[in-house]
């Protein structure tokens, strides 16, 4: 980093994880000079974005991220693709089986260590022009007469990055949403996420399960080494009792909840815990401001959906900014930033209902919702018109798609 206190950009992003880094690597293909501010250093044991955590990635997000150069690396490095789902109910008739062939695909997700994604994000930004803050806290925002000005405080000095348009992608608990003023519109789902993983008696074959319980859904997701990555989903209150649990005796638990489709589940790995809750912004634009990926919209896991519409956030936004650079427009202008959000809203807002709609159906016991339950999934699994309408949503192939999700790289 250079010694000057001030530096001009045209885009500058707050947020170094896996979206910002992701969005980092998309607007290299354009003319826009881009800054990448970060708290936390990349390669630190601290840094969330890159640890051991599962990340499960839609085949619409595995075209992103060949077409902005990251894919190979992580192909190369550990992506173990899904053939085929299977979800059922606990306790009640229907289920539904999706196949890769049934949308004509090679698979219709990866599931990918977000430290392998981390890694090979970082090596694709070794070779394009990006300058880094890192670490570096932002401490204000301010607005000139056509620009915004972001104060970052570093190990040695205080600089301000002015910039056409700061990108928010800093989490769901987002500081730079709430200096802007930006409003999130929250709900707790008394839901807790326990994370690990178990290694089946049979091969796993490719083959991921959701298993919809009154306390939330289980979830097994295939990876390397014949292991599954585990998200079982519980009530709030029950949490504390799982995690406190002997390995055998969660082993045990989590048997008797899943059953033996994949047979005797064992070796245990360590358990992790998060709450659950639906944070989401009405808006996600201010004035020479846009929010991405867990700033804007944090969802519930179940269908593994909520780093993907981060991604396709990601995807979208490269493109409008990409064609009002080309056309020399003021890309932090309300126009080029409505066009955004239009784009966005239907996409965002489907995802979002159609996560927090399965929760609502599933974890509810009336007998009358089980069966309407149990008949709908017989109907997915019997006509291939439901399949696909189902699959193109989970995928990210719904509706617009922008240019990166088809594999085409930016110009």
């Amino acid at each position: 980093m250079e010694n000057d206190s001030r530096k001009q950009f045209d885009v500058a992003i707050i947020g170094g994880g896996l979206v910002g880094a992701s969005l980092t690597c998309a607007l290299a293909a354009t003319p826009l000079r881009v800054a990448l501010i970060e708290a936390v250093p990349f390669k630190s044991d601290s840094q969330p974005s890159y640890t051991e955590r599962m990340l499960a990635l839609s085949h619409g997000t595995m075209q992103i991220l060949s077409a902005i150069g990251v894919w190979p690396a992580v192909v190369a490095r550990d992506a173990t693709p899904i053939k085929s789902i299977h979800i059922s109910d606990l306790g009640h008739s229907g289920f539904t089986r999706l196949s890769h062939t049934d949308a004509d695909v090679n698979a219709l997700g990866y599931i990918v260590p977000a430290r392998v994604l981390g890694e090979a994000l970082m090596a694709r930004m070794d070779n394009v022009e990006v300058e880094f803050i890192c670490p570096g806290q932002v401490t204000g925002i301010s607005y000139g007469e056509n620009c915004a000005n972001v104060t970052v405080r570093t190990n040695t000095e205080e600089t301000t990055v002015t910039c056409e348009l700061i990108v928010l992608a800093d989490g769901g608990r987002s500081s730079a949403r709430e200096w802007l003023g930006i409003e999130t519109v929250s709900r707790d789902y008394d839901q807790t996420a326990i994370l690990t993983t178990v290694t089946p008696e049979r091969e796993h074959q490719n083959r991921a399960y959701e298993r919809f319980t009154a306390t939330g859904p289980l979830a097994l997701l295939p990876t390397s080494g014949n292991r599954y990555a585990v998200v079982w989903t519980t009530t709030s209150s029950l949490a504390p009792e799982l995690m406190g649990q002997s390995d055998g005796e969660f082993l045990a638990k989590l048997q008797a909840r899943f059953g033996y489709r994949a047979g005797k589940l064992r070796n245990l790995g360590e358990r992790s815990a998060y709450p659950l809750s639906l944070v989401r912004v009405p808006d996600p634009i201010a004035r020479r401001a846009v929010v991405i990926g867990n700033a804007a919209h944090t969802i519930h896991p179940v269908s593994g959906q909520g780093f993907n519409l981060g991604l396709r956030d990601v995807a979208v936004l490269a493109e409008v900014l990409n064609e009002a650079a080309r056309n020399r427009d003021d890309i932090g202008s309300n126009p080029v930033l409505r066009g955004y959000a239009e784009w966005r809203h239907d996409d965002t807002r489907a995802t979002v209902t159609f996560t927090d709609g399965l929760i609502k159906l599933f974890c509810n016991e009336s007998l009358p919702l089980a069966f309407v339950r149990g008949v709908g999934m017989i109907a997915v699994d019997i006509f291939p018109s439901l399949k696909r309408t189902l699959l193109r949503r989970t995928m990210g192939l719904a509706g617009r798609v922008p240019q990166l999700g088809r594999g085409v790289p930016l110009e």
